[in-house]
């Protein structure tokens, strides 16, 4: 029964922040400042103190690339699938669809669970769903349906068509230039995410055996303890209730994606992985999480409307508590 404390927690601290802003004790925006704290400071001091304090081994790796499958597979079908809606709703169904809530969601509730010891797996699975979730789906998303990632779609002039203009280049100079831009772009997408960034610093430490002076985890754990905190109290700050009927769809037409996908993650990771049972449940737990804190932002940058990609959020979480805690009772270890 105590393990079930934290994930409820965490809910009523999303419903308390959510009250709060209602009360007009916070302005519309200032969950931006939250952002920044949680996305440059708290998750990627988690991320470092995780590294440190837990033994990682590169054999591990095995888990990574499934997590970045999980996380990469979504994206092409929810395309394929919502080729007749207009772009703005495949871009709010392929951000939300895909990608997992780790490092704010997964570390604390594992913990609860199943120990420190499962934060083992759940950062080499964090490493692959890092990929996608800080850059990855976003720079996808925009790719495909040829979004301009400096701007809202509102200023695009999308319509109800299902992709952005787009007229290739007929020149071959032409062509080169716009593709070296278009890099550009996607490495800036990955190079601006601090917590890629430590991910990437963290493998190379990892494949090196580079020891991590004991002072560095000792510095940033209060900074990492925060984390949790900080990620959920966000997301009640941005959250609100749908308006309309469509944005309930839109909410439901994530969960039916997810939903299914999680439970057939899941299968593969418990029948498939050459891990031990507490690895692959942990791995189980891992794929039934709820849609990525970056998806708020992301959801914000491309649609301006990250309170229903908020609201979605503490939705997918309810739906995960409710399927992790049956996992942790059902599950060997």
């Amino acid at each position: 029964m105590s393990a079930m404390l934290k994930p409820i927690a965490f809910l009523l601290i999303i419903f308390a922040a959510y009250l709060v802003k209602r009360a007009g004790l916070f302005r519309p925006r200032d969950y931006r400042v939250m952002q920044v704290v949680v996305f440059d400071f708290t998750l990627p001091a988690s991320i470092i103190v995780s590294f440190a304090t837990n033994p990682h081994h590169p054999n591990m790796l095995l888990i990574s690339g499934f997590a970045f499958l999980c996380a990469l597979l979504p994206l092409p079908l929810t395309f394929l699938a919502s080729r007749r809606k207009p772009a703005a709703d495949r871009a709010f169904l392929m951000l939300n669809a895909s990608g997992f809530n780790v490092g704010n969601f997964c570390f604390p509730v594992l913990q609860a669970f199943m120990g420190p010891s499962a934060l083992v797996t759940a950062s080499m699975f964090d490493i692959g769903n890092s990929v996608m979730v800080t850059a990855g789906t976003n720079v996808m998303t925009t790719s495909m349906l040829h979004i301009d990632m400096d701007k809202p779609i509102t200023e695009q002039h999308a319509g109800n068509a299902p992709t952005l203009p787009y007229t290739r280049p007929k020149d071959r100079d032409a062509r080169r230039l716009a593709r070296r831009a278009k890099l550009r772009k996607i490495a800036k997408g990955f190079l601006t995410s601090v917590p890629f960034d430590i991910y990437m610093l963290m493998l190379v430490v990892m494949f090196c055996r580079i020891p991590i002076p004991a002072f560095i985890p000792t510095l940033l754990e209060p900074v990492a303890n925060a984390n949790s905190f900080c990620s959920v109290f966000m997301v009640g700050m941005l959250m609100d209730l749908p308006q309309t009927g469509k944005d309930v769809r839109d909410v439901l037409r994530v969960l039916a994606w997810r939903l299914p996908l999680g439970i057939a993650f899941s299968a593969l990771a418990w029948f498939v992985l050459p891990f031990d049972a507490g690895v692959r449940k942990a791995v189980v737990m891992l794929t039934l999480a709820p849609t990525a804190v970056f998806s708020t932002l992301f959801t914000d940058r491309v649609l301006g409307n990250a309170k229903l990609a908020g609201f979605t959020l503490a939705a997918s979480a309810i739906v995960a508590i409710l399927l992790m805690t049956g996992v942790q009772f059902l599950l060997p270890s």
